[in-house]
């Protein structure tokens, strides 16, 4: 996105706080895509199902999350392109057209979950039939143009706003739901073998991952980082990685926070009670005040849906934007840019809510889930490629180690995916 490159302008303080917080942006809207309405299907699923066993596989996706985020923006600030870009120069055109077409998908896939949940949240607070929601939150791509002519801060004011209210109405649920904490601590951190030998638990846990980690979220990154007005020498770009990664990190703990909550709310209400099968976002919203028997607890679980829908389809846009830029190199007026990745991704959705009606939308929501897993390798393999390439990189190349950690982060990624195929395959 040229319009908002080295747009923000940074403090000169010796102070790191101040110096950090004009970096405090990009990761947030990086972390939207953490906690959208896939997540919350995929998280409701396995804590009424499960309980708080795949709290483990939230937490490794989320620290598998830090790290290709990490290199994300590294690539984006070293390099001074983002991962679309350096792939249409890198790559040929049949390989280029595939890697688009893959990146084009994941997007309709996340639009998918992030329009459905937002417009879930508006027919569950106004009683608006579903298609009617679906068509306002398609309306996002005016609010970032309204902002974005005053400052990309704006956009990012607004993401982090919503981000803090997402964070509080989870904070008031956890208190409602009364949780076992110990139980929390040990899943946490203690994976079960259950995970690998029942399918139905492997197949909610890939959606975990691809709910977690973003493929778009990896071309969207690496450009919007180059937002920040740093000094384009070594030095520079040596203080831009270390404060952006600490911005990353610090949004996606937040995230964290709130995907876990999520798991954790429906494991303490739902499948403590017998609720197994609450997997419909409708349903939690139904019973989650009966069972909690506060009334403003099903109230605060749809604003808090409402608002993170809303986010996530502004950060989508966002990345349409430059998966499209940088793999086929449009020029065009920015509200022409944002109307076709608007139209690229709503148009799919608005085709299988016709479709498919307006029940069935958690199986909806967890399949999307599960295909942006399955297209995250298509990013993760270009990203680890280019961030160990000298040639690209300079001295900010991965180090052997931390080249070693990312490629066996996407071997486990892609034979997860590998595995769930099979079980797809054979039926189970």
């Amino acid at each position: 996105m040229p319009e908002i490159f080295s747009s923000v302008p940074l403090t000169r303080s010796p102070r790191f706080w101040k110096r950090l917080a004009g970096f405090i942006g990009p990761g947030f809207l990086i972390s939207v895509g953490y906690m959208d309405p896939g997540n919350w299907a995929t998280d409701l699923a396995a804590g009424s199902r499960y309980g708080y066993t795949l709290l483990f596989v939230i937490m490794v996706s989320n620290l598998m999350a830090i790290l290709l985020q990490s290199l994300s923006l590294k690539l984006g600030i070293a390099a001074e392109a983002d991962l679309a870009q350096l792939c249409r120069a890198r790559f040929g055109r049949r390989a280029n057209f595939m890697l688009w077409i893959f990146a084009e998908v994941a997007i309709a896939a996340c639009d998918l979950a992030e329009v459905i949940g937002s417009a879930i949240a508006l027919q569950l607070l106004f009683h608006l039939a579903l298609i009617w929601g679906v068509l306002i939150t398609s309306m996002d791509v005016l609010v970032i143009l309204l902002l974005e002519e005053r400052g990309f801060r704006y956009v990012e004011a607004l993401v982090m706003v919503l981000i803090a209210t997402i964070a509080a109405l989870f904070g008031v649920e956890i208190v409602l739901s009364r949780p076992e904490f110990a139980p929390i601590l040990r899943n946490l951190f203690v994976p079960t073998a259950e995970l690998i030998t029942n399918p139905g638990m492997l197949y909610i846990g890939i959606g975990i991952l691809g709910a977690t980690v973003m493929p778009h979220n990896l071309y969207l990154h690496s450009s919007i980082v180059q937002s920040r007005k740093y000094e384009r020498t070594p030095a520079g770009k040596r203080d831009a990685i270390r404060f952006a990664n600490w911005d990353s990190g610090i949004a996606l703990m937040l995230a964290l926070f709130v995907n876990a909550a999520i798991l954790v709310v429906a494991a303490a209400v739902f499948h403590r009670s017998g609720h197994v099968e609450v997997a419909e976002i409708e349903d939690a919203y139904k019973l989650l005040s009966p069972l909690v028997g506060v009334g403003a607890a099903s109230l605060l679980f749809a604003c808090a849906l409402l608002f993170s829908g809303q986010n996530s389809t502004l950060t989508g846009t966002l990345a349409g934007q430059v998966v499209m830029e940088g793999f086929l190199n449009l020029s065009m007026p920015r509200w022409a840019r944002r109307l076709v990745t608007r139209l690229v991704a709503i148009v799919p959705t608005v085709l299988v809510v016709l479709l498919k009606g307006e029940r069935g939308t958690a199986s909806l929501l967890i399949l999307s889930q599960v295909i942006l897993s399955m297209q995250l390798s298509f990013a993760v393999v270009p990203l680890v490629m280019f961030t160990g390439d000298k040639r690209i990189m300079g001295e900010f190349r991965n180090s052997r180690g931390l080249q070693a950690l990312a490629w066996t982060v996407a071997v486990v990624i892609a034979g997860l995916n590998g595995w769930l195929l099979l079980q797809v395959f054979q039926g189970r």
